[in-house]
């Protein structure tokens, strides 16, 4: 007897069996659905609470500060650039041959370095924000279920205009956020300044 025989008699022999077990002695009643409980959903705008809370507000304050002073740099190689550009517009037809290509050798050299500084500064200042942007985030989640918690919320979202066309003022907890994030996370005063010594006599 081959194996698809046997799988065949063993298949016959089960039947009565089977049929035996799954004949019911009574009806039995239809499962009731299970209900599914309402969701309490609010809303957060992440700007908001990323850039007024009172860790936001220094961390992008930091950020911001280097931000400008790269564009004091910025500023500053930029107009060292167009001084030796206009030097060589003004004087060019007046230098020899070997002055005018040091001025264009200068102008290129100048050129390539602000690029770079102004490429490599745009991947520094995208790097503080998104390590500044992290490192509340990682704190929000923390925040976000301590409220939940007590205001019975069961999901936030992200406001997102592109998506929600309107909601509710009551259901955006923004403020509420910053209010919980403040208090579980306060900023330390600054220290005031040392008084100065008495002068000796």
């Amino acid at each position: 007897m081959n194996r698809l025989m046997l799988l065949v008699f063993f298949a016959i022999l089960l039947m009565p069996v089977i049929g035996v077990a799954q004949a019911p002695a009574e009806p039995q009643a239809a499962a009731t659905p299970t209900a599914i409980p309402s969701a309490k959903i609010a809303w957060m705008n992440l700007d908001q609470v990323l850039f007024t809370c009172d860790e936001g507000k220094i961390k992008f304050a930091e950020v911001q500060a280097f931000v400008d002073e790269k564009n004091r740099e910025n500023d500053r190689l930029r107009a060292e650039l167009e001084k030796i550009r206009n030097q060589l517009s003004v004087q060019g037809s007046k230098l020899t041959d070997e002055a005018r290509a040091d001025l264009e050798s200068q102008i290129e050299e100048k050129q390539v370095g602000l690029e770079r500084f102004q490429q490599d500064t745009q991947k520094e200042i995208e790097s503080r924000r998104l390590r500044a942007t992290n490192y509340i985030g990682k704190r929000m989640q923390s925040v976000l279920e301590k409220l939940a918690k007590d205001k019975g919320i069961h999901a936030f979202l992200f406001f997102n205009s592109a998506r929600d066309a309107w909601v509710d003022g009551s259901l955006n907890l923004s403020e509420d956020i910053v209010k919980y994030y403040n208090q579980m996370y306060p900023v330390a005063a600054a220290k005031p300044p040392a008084a100065a010594a008495p002068a000796k006599k």
